[in-house]
């Protein structure tokens, strides 16, 4: 049985009720409940929120909302981890026992269900314990610089000043919209990213939104797709 846990927590504080904030004509969340229900690839969609009114929405999407999270488990300083253990657990103590379980974040509205099966294939091919979308950064990270208090420019790594882009190793970062797990790692506590299978998507298509600068970004870009 493979089962979806969406985290949906409600102290959001630099978008204020992110998860359910309408974008595109309907409630943020309802982009990865319906990518979960429209794969087939789920017996169960659960989220897991400590707000009561998340919950009646996710419901609405046709989610399941079985449990509260705890509050303990809902503060800024909470790590993903946790949250999707606690999950399984609950989901453990109502006699849905999984083999795999997929945690999609709540703020998606580019997820596709097809990186989604991708990604589960290339778990399955791998035997590896996590794998989770990744995209190339749009430049060398080589080349990157930092800024000092007097604005003076300094490279991270001068060494590769005068190196070539192309001649530079690619570097991925984390996509930011599911991590495939089997169930055991899960609750083992383990680490995602280290040891984790990559699967590459465009970057275009990859949009973090954690500011009103990124919410814009993704309305624009929704807008341009939907088009």
């Amino acid at each position: 049985m493979n089962i979806a846990i969406i985290p949906a927590r409600g102290g959001s504080k630099r978008i204020p009720r992110k998860n359910i904030k309408c974008f595109g004509g309907k409630p943020m969340i309802a982009y990865a409940i319906s990518a979960a229900r429209d794969s087939g690839l789920f017996e169960h969609i659960v989220v897991s929120t400590d707000d009561e009114e998340i919950a009646a929405i996710a419901r609405e999407c046709g989610a399941e909302t079985p449990f509260l999270r705890p509050a303990d488990l809902a503060n800024d300083h909470t790590v993903i981890v946790p949250v999707i253990a606690h999950g399984i657990q609950a989901c453990q103590a109502l006699g849905w026992k999984s083999d795999h379980v997929c945690c999609i974040f709540p703020a998606v509205p580019f997820i596709q269900i097809e990186d989604m099966k991708g990604a589960f294939a290339r778990l399955m091919e791998a035997g590896a314990d996590y794998c989770f979308p990744v995209t190339e950064f749009p430049s060398a990270i080589q080349r990157a610089f930092r800024r000092l208090d007097d604005g003076t420019m300094q490279a991270f790594y001068p060494q590769f000043a005068a190196t070539r882009t192309q001649d530079l190793e690619p570097a991925y970062h984390d996509a930011g919209q599911f991590y495939w797990g089997k169930t055991s790692a899960w609750l083992r506590d383990g680490e995602i990213i280290n040891g984790g299978i990559g699967y590459v998507i465009p970057s275009w298509r990859v949009v973090d939104i954690d500011t009103h600068e990124d919410w814009l970004r993704a309305e624009i870009l929704f807008k341009s797709i939907s088009s």
